[in-house]
């Protein structure tokens, strides 16, 4: 009965936190659509051709209605419409975005139908004063929200592993979790039960995060939290992210889960590649004033190459050369030794910091996609040497090349550039194992928010590869613990 009634509270309490979370965000979004309804109605249609000047009410309400439709759509898509999901400043800057992009739509729609120029001017004067909207109410909705909705306090089970990394990545955002306890699984299933138990009916915590233990010690936890109606969070290992895309089949009386040996159907691949020539022609065109100017700067610099080709690692662990715009000096790796780039790499020039900045030393990859090596959206290609290195420590790597590599990817949008490589394999397998069209588009779009956000540029720390087969090490030492007892 109490579990009952406690699932009824929790249930209650998502709905009112949804609701004012949606409340907060409709007001803001209504200011924007009332600030463009306001410039259309006295600056817009008295501005452009008499075809426009004689707008019905309802192609008024129509376009109003149209902007209304993108901006919610980007919103949405860029996540600024989930308060307490990202950092106050990420949403402000994910909604700006929403507003500039939905603002150029709309502004290359009313001048096709214009056929000239579009009021620039007042164009301009629209997007500062939703800026100002924007940065002025969602840090006071922030604000709202955060007093209404504290942050989630949790009690962590742990294994031998450390947990100072995982400790380290709640406390970056301390404005949504805190962790108030911890407890070693090694401490038997009925006293972590009771520790469980104490700690929600006290109240030090509200949520359970179970880290890194075997799947032995994990599932009787998961289901006595479950049984409780109690909120748990789970680092997955690799086969729960496997099984996120598993199908699931009734062929008799027994549910049962299809994991298929093939990642993308034909269709799928028709598609995918299509999308891949058409948008690296139509890129290749826009950006090619930006390919020449980067060009001239890298010559003109040091009087070296201009391209840097590399051999990296495409489907099937194929090998190819990848095209780039060269980055660092041209002895960079003379010794032929293959290094992962550094965060503050003194081998990187000044053009080159610039451009790796713009991510304009990419655009020459828009061959390799056209050449078939790589697509648009898929895991990022690496250096035969360091999948190497990878695979001695991490054998599962060999997953993420089951698709075809991708100038941008799941792990490029959600995590960072310096995200551990067991990280980026588990995001790379999300992208593989859920793979869809609509997820291709949303990667594409939701990239060009990675290309203006400075925490996906962070440069790679030099002790990666250390600590990870330091990681494994403690691993393989904690199986050999588990067999001898």
């Amino acid at each position: 009965m109490r579990a009952s009634t406690n699932e009824k509270k929790i249930r209650k309490l998502e709905i009112y936190k949804r609701l004012i979370n949606l409340g907060l965000i409709a007001v803001c979004l209504a200011l924007e659509i009332a600030d463009f309804a306001f410039h259309w109605l006295v600056d817009f249609r008295y501005s452009v051709v008499e075809g426009l000047r004689n707008f019905w009410y309802a192609g008024n309400m129509a376009e109003v209605a149209f902007y209304a439709i993108v901006l919610i759509f980007l919103s949405a898509t860029y996540g600024s419409v989930r308060l307490g999901y990202q950092k106050n400043a990420e949403i402000v800057f994910s909604q700006v975005l929403s507003t500039l992009l939905a603002n150029i739509i709309i502004y290359c729609e009313l001048s096709i139908m214009a056929h000239q120029a579009f009021v620039p001017n007042v164009f301009l004067m629209m997007m500062a004063e939703q800026a100002v909207i924007v940065l002025l109410y969602m840090n006071l909705a922030n604000k709202i929200y955060r007093s209404i909705f504290p942050p989630r306090k949790l009690l962590l089970i742990h294994g031998d592993k450390s947990v100072e990394e995982l400790c380290g990545k709640f406390a970056s955002r301390s404005d949504k979790y805190v962790i108030t306890g911890k407890i070693h699984v090694g401490e038997g299933y009925a006293a972590v039960c009771r520790a469980i138990e104490e700690s929600f009916q006290t109240g030090r915590c509200n949520a359970v995060v179970i880290g890194d233990i075997s799947v032995e010690e994990r599932s009787p936890l998961l289901k006595f939290c479950y049984g409780k109606s109690y909120r748990v969070y789970l680092i997955p290992k690799i086969t729960d992210v496997i099984l996120t895309g598993a199908e699931e089949i009734h062929v008799f009386d027994s549910p049962m889960l299809l994991t298929r040996e093939y990642s993308l159907s034909v269709e799928e691949r028709f598609f995918k590649r299509t999308i891949d020539i058409v948008c690296a022609l139509v890129l290749l065109v826009a950006t090619s004033p930006f390919m020449l100017l980067t060009a001239l700067a890298i010559k003109l610099y040091d009087g070296g190459p201009i391209l840097y080709r590399q051999v990296r690692c495409t489907i099937d662990q194929r090998p190819f050369s990848i095209l780039k715009f060269r980055s660092m000096r041209t002895d960079a790796e003379k010794d032929g030794v293959a290094r992962l780039a550094k965060k503050n790499d003194d081998r990187i020039t000044p053009v080159g910091r610039f451009i790796r900045k713009c991510r304009l030393d990419e655009l020459p990859q828009l061959f390799n996609i056209l050449r078939g090596d790589m697509s648009f959206i898929g895991p990022r290609p690496e250096r035969p040497e360091i999948i190497e290195q990878y695979l001695e420590v991490m054998p599962e790597f060999a997953f993420r090349m089951k698709v075809r590599a991708g100038l941008a990817g799941f792990a490029q949008v959600y995590g960072k550039y310096n995200t551990s490589p067991y990280d980026k394999l588990k995001l790379d397998l999300t992208y593989i194992e859920n793979y869809s069209l609509w997820l291709d588009i949303k990667l594409m779009i939701l990239t060009i928010k990675v290309l203006f956000w400075p925490d996906s540029t962070e440069g790679v720390e030099a002790q990666q590869i250390t600590a990870l087969r330091e990681e494994c090490h403690q691993k393989e030492l904690a199986e050999k613990r588990g067999k001898t007892e």
